[in-house]
């Protein structure tokens, strides 16, 4: 079992940037494809950025791509999401997410263990 934490999260001005960490327990998850998700009220849970296992490869969503980072450090058993020029349309509850594999899915539906999830507004 992996236990997931986000913390981060918060209240910021439009194109303000904020944070996010996710802290893993129960095992490692070096190997582990770890992914953020969004949703906001009314909407589906959506994929914002991914991190394959060992490989560091990452992956996001267009609408966040080139304004949000995603890393992991391995050694903390943490990942990571650098959150830049946000803007009203972020403002979501953001989830950290861990795969049971190596390889990166965009699929909530794929990722086998959730955190509770922090709120992010952004306001214009």
């Amino acid at each position: 079992q992996v236990q997931l934490v986000e913390s981060g999260g918060g209240l910021v001005q439009a194109g303000g940037s904020l944070r996010l960490s996710c802290a893993a327990s129960g095992r490692t998850v070096s190997r582990n494809a770890m992914g953020w998700f969004r949703q906001a009220p009314g909407k589906e849970r959506e994929f914002v950025a991914a991190i394959v296992g060992s490989a560091g490869i990452t992956y996001y969503a267009n609408s966040v791509k080139g304004r949000f980072t995603i890393s992991r450090d391995n050694a903390k058993n943490t990942v990571h999401l650098q959150m830049n020029s946000l803007k009203p349309e972020d403002t979501a509850i953001y989830y950290c997410a861990a795969r049971g594999t190596v390889r990166v899915s965009y699929g909530a539906h794929e990722y086998d263990f959730w955190g509770q999830g922090t709120q992010v507004t952004v306001s214009s």
